[in-house]
């Protein structure tokens, strides 16, 4: 455990690289099987029209000058010198092996990249795809990022992610079983859920042994069906303290060796519609340190691993 009351991923890197690692935002121009017509056309209710949370991403470069452009803002604003590649837009897998193969191995011959991180769907995870994760993990540090959201069917029918819950344990279990590092993105404040069910998904990521976990609260992006939602009435968004203290309570169950990629986000200020306290991201994590601090607790302090032993 670091000085922060939880097991930051920030940290690991410094630990494996020996100094501070930035990631750098690619999009590769992949779709999306709810996009594209293989699924559906409408995409899940909050992802807008570039992907969910790639909004800065010079789309009109190469993946190469994406990267190089991209580090050039990471050595002004962080003085890095070492990068991650990050493919960040859409689903990430969602292609040929001859194409994935291209295009990761462009981004690794960029100087300065020590590794990937690869987000995808739980549902755009071939055997081929699986295959060549795992050699490419065995030639640099590699995540693969999936998008679980919920472990609540209900909600991921609301949400039109069009794969149930069984989908994702399937693909991690996959994935881990392969030795590929897997993170779980998961949304805090979907319609209908309950503050217990969505604290039941630390239980559940401890049970699927993941490697780390991306906690997203859920914004309002324009142009998606859920603003329309919102602007019905329809959507509730949580409030900033409320969420800290939801943050705080999912991290007490969360398995400590659990590296935490994220603890909040914002959806960039020309897009988003609520919840507009997200933008100030920084208040918002040491909100959620202050009241960790303020409880004199940590992450994984009432984390039971006999409850959390892995389904067979």
């Amino acid at each position: 455990m670091t000085a922060k009351r939880f097991n930051q991923f920030s940290e690991e890197l410094k630990r494996i690289f020996g100094c501070r690692v930035q990631r750098i935002s690619v999009d590769a121009g992949f779709c999306c099987p709810n996009r594209d017509g293989s699924l559906d056309t409408k995409g899940c209710i909050f992802c807008g029209g570039s992907g969910s949370g790639a909004y800065s991403i010079r789309r009109d470069l190469s993946v190469a000058a994406q990267i190089e452009d991209g580090k050039e803002v990471m050595r002004r604003k962080y003085r890095a010198s070492n990068f991650i590649a990050y493919f960040q837009a859409y689903s990430n897998t969602y292609a040929r092996v001859d194409r994935l193969r291209s295009l990761y191995t462009e981004a690794l011959a960029v100087p300065g990249i020590v590794g990937l991180i690869v987000a995808t769907r739980p549902d755009c995870l071939s055997k081929d795809v699986l295959e060549y994760l795992q050699e490419l993990s065995r030639q640099t540090y590699l995540w693969l990022e999936l998008g679980m959201q919920t472990m609540h069917d209900r909600s991921l029918v609301l949400i039109n992610r069009r794969h149930d819950h069984l989908c994702t344990i399937d693909a991690v279990r996959r994935a881990k079983s392969r030795g590929v590092r897997v993170c779980a993105h998961i949304i805090l404040g979907l319609p209908g859920e309950t503050r217990q069910e969505m604290l039941s998904m630390a239980g559940e990521l401890n049970r699927l042994g993941v490697d780390g976990v991306k906690v997203h609260l859920l914004h309002v992006m324009k142009g998606t069906t859920l603003a329309e939602m919102y602007e019905r009435g329809e959507v509730r968004v949580l409030e900033r303290d409320e969420y800290a203290g939801l943050v705080c309570d999912f991290l007490e169950l969360l398995d400590p060796c659990i590296l935490i990629h994220r603890l909040t986000g914002d959806g960039g200020q020309n897009n988003l519609v609520a919840p507009l306290w997200s933008l100030k991201k920084f208040e918002v994590l040491n909100l959620i340190d202050a009241e960790l601090e303020r409880r004199g607790t940590r992450q994984g302090i009432r984390f039971s691993p006999e409850r959390s032993a892995p389904e067979t």
